[in-house]
């Protein structure tokens, strides 16, 4: 009876003994394998991942002192993407500091101040001394609250600028004076301890439709005193003339097309031009009495050649020709220095092919078109390409896709020549919707 007991008891006690020999066991066998795993991978390790022969290049052995951390590889590719990006060589440099798309821009008439608006609701005034600094002076101007900033002018030389802005109840204009940023070497705390203020205003101006673009020219023709004449262009299809300084209506006229696209007025305040949803162009005439004061604006001529909506428009600074871009993919040189009073009809002087062809090899319309100060060179836009053309001929002087990143909300050249690293240069400025605008020279003109 005893002995059986005690063969009982032994048995208990082996079981777990047994249980725990057996899993040991088993996890010496799994380990076993996973060191043989181990080995064959290090042994079938690829030979670039080895030290190098003796005899290997100094310049091709890997050395651990000369791979980059962990942690500094991001940076490391960040300075290769940055060093991937190049710019255009006729891109010489980025006025930073908007908030917000960029929605246009305008220079002074000494070609030392550019003003721009953003729809952060603030107009920037950039001292312009030379376009390669590395920094520029700036004044800061804070519209009124709601106040959504879509065009600007030069109201009178480089001293005032007229914004035109939208809010719920329509677009205004509000003309600030004083605006000139300081010169290198001012008051950089200028703009914050005189801000300038609003000489005069309208509210409602083109009803509640907004302003596409405002274009601005010294009355120099006939009786013109040399007073500064803004017109506003209404999306809807009215455009009104004003008088800078004052501030004064000067008139009304009514393309009866639809919708405006945009609207220019002659470099000697003579002419005003509209774009609009149909292919013919037309034209009004500001006549000025002998005390220089406006007596009317009357529709003098019609540009009709056009196939298809004309998109946009300048005037060449003679003031005798227009150039207009349409959907037709042409682009027509025109003179108006014709005697319309007698039923004299504006001439095509050249139809010229759109050069620029998106992807599928249609092609593009232009948003915006400029004429350099020296009547040589075109500069054009479509969406976020920016291209050079030769005026005479049409040839492409040089083409920069994505200029912007984004559609190019405006263009402005220079008016004479701004020092460019001490060397006189001309210069297009660009605004866009990513916040930026950019500065570039100007293309070789083709000799004819």
């Amino acid at each position: 009876m005893a002995a059986a007991a005690a063969t009982a008891a032994a048995s208990l006690v082996s079981l777990p003994l047994l249980s725990a020999i057996f899993g040991a066991a088993i996890a010496l066998l799994f380990l076993s394998g996973y060191l043989r795993r181990k080995r064959a991978a290090i042994a079938h390790l690829p030979p670039s991942a080895t030290a190098a022969a003796p005899d290997q290049p100094k310049q091709v052995r890997p050395s651990n002192q000369n791979q980059p951390k962990k942690g500094h590889q991001r940076s490391y590719h960040a300075v290769d993407k940055d060093a991937a990006k190049k710019h255009h060589h006729l891109d010489v440099n980025t006025l930073r500091g908007h908030t917000d798309s960029v929605t246009a821009l305008h220079f002074s008439d000494d070609a030392c101040n550019l003003a721009t608006v953003c729809a952060d609701g603030a107009v920037r005034v950039f001292r312009v001394d030379d376009v390669s600094s590395k920094s520029f002076k700036i004044l800061r101007i804070n519209l009124p609250a709601g106040a959504h900033p879509t065009a600007i002018a030069f109201s009178q030389g480089a001293s005032s600028v007229v914004v035109a802005a939208q809010a719920l109840l329509g677009s205004s204009l509000y003309m600030y004076a004083d605006v000139g940023a300081p010169p290198a070497g001012g008051n950089k705390q200028q703009g914050k301890l005189s801000p300038p203020e609003i000489k005069w205003e309208h509210r409602k101006i083109h009803g509640k439709e907004s302003v596409l673009n405002l274009a601005a020219a010294r009355a120099t023709y006939g009786t013109g005193d040399g007073s500064t004449i803004l017109i506003s262009c209404s999306e809807a299809t009215d455009i009104k003339i004003w008088h800078g300084k004052s501030g004064k209506e000067l008139g009304t006229v009514d393309t009866n097309q639809l919708k405006n696209n945009m609207a220019d007025i002659s470099p000697n305040g003579r002419f005003i031009a509209a774009a609009a949803f149909t292919a013919d162009v037309k034209v009004w005439e500001i006549v000025y009495s002998k005390d220089s004061s406006v007596k009317e604006v009357n529709k003098v001529m019609q540009l009709k050649g056009h196939k298809s909506a004309v998109t946009c428009l300048c005037f060449a600074l003679n003031s005798e020709q227009i150039i207009t871009a349409s959907k037709d993919g042409t682009i027509r040189v025109w003179n108006i220095n014709v005697r319309y009073h007698l039923d004299e009809d504006p001439k095509t002087l050249r139809v010229l092919p759109i050069p620029l062809h998106d992807s599928k090899g249609s092609v593009c319309q232009y948003d915006h078109m400029s004429v350099s100060p020296d009547e040589k060179v075109l500069a054009t836009t479509s969406g976020s390409t920016l291209q050079w053309l030769c005026v005479e001929t049409g040839a492409v002087l040089d083409t920069a896709e994505k200029a912007h990143e984004g559609d190019i909300t405006g263009i402005a050249w220079a008016p004479r020549t701004i020092p460019n690293g001490g060397t006189p240069a001309f210069v297009l400025a660009t605004a866009g919707v990513d916040k930026k605008v950019k500065l570039w020279l100007a293309p070789k003109a083709i000799s004819t």
